[in-house]
């Protein structure tokens, strides 16, 4: 099928649905004064760093981790991680082994339990470029790549090459040069 053809057939199918879904009752909500935000919010999930909350994570402790500000997290999950970090790789498998960033398992992991997205304010800002590490994310930064090089690339990103790359080098479509930057879906 031609693909303008199904690109058609999609949106009048989006559109047929918005349509079917429109209600004419203006009583559930004042449109004016917009949505509510009363009450009390509690956070529940947190996800700075992508994959790290669900590789290092032990099933038992999601809920607890999710809750837990960042500042607390090195103190509370660290150990976890680590435990998990040195069953999981074979590159941190001898004590004093380290990743290219020079951390041994514990400092790597202190690092992966505050998880937060760090940004450099006054400098590049990159998930990894070959000489900045962790100043914060671009939307084509490789993360995957780069986390998965860090936990099983060792000293120098040359151990166990079949497990530190996820082989997906771009998105599939170029991102917008304007805000909001992200990919157009078609």
């Amino acid at each position: 099928m031609n693909s303008n053809i199904f690109k058609s057939l999609i949106a009048m199918a989006v559109i047929a649905v918005a349509f079917t879904s429109c209600s004419d009752d203006d009583d559930v909500m004042d449109q004016m004064s917009g949505p509510d935000f009363s009450g009390t919010f509690v956070q529940q999930d947190q996800m700075g760093r992508p994959a790290v909350n669900t590789v290092f994570v032990s099933g038992g402790s999601k809920d607890s981790f999710n809750v837990t500000i960042p500042s607390q997290q090195d103190a509370a999950f660290q150990s976890m991680f680590q435990t998990n970090l040195e069953a999981l790789s074979p590159a941190f498998a001898n004590p004093g082994d380290a990743n290219a960033l020079g951390q041994d398992a514990a400092t790597f992991t202190g690092l992966l339990a505050t998880d937060v997205l760090n940004v450099s304010l006054d400098g590049t800002t990159t998930f990894f470029d070959g000489t900045n590490v962790l100043t914060g994310r671009n939307l084509a930064d490789d993360v995957i790549t780069v986390e998965l090089l860090l936990i099983f690339g060792g000293e120098d990103f040359s151990e166990n090459p079949g497990l530190s790359n996820d082989n997906v080098d771009a998105n599939d479509k170029a991102f917008e040069t304007s805000f909001p930057y992200l990919a157009s879906p078609w």
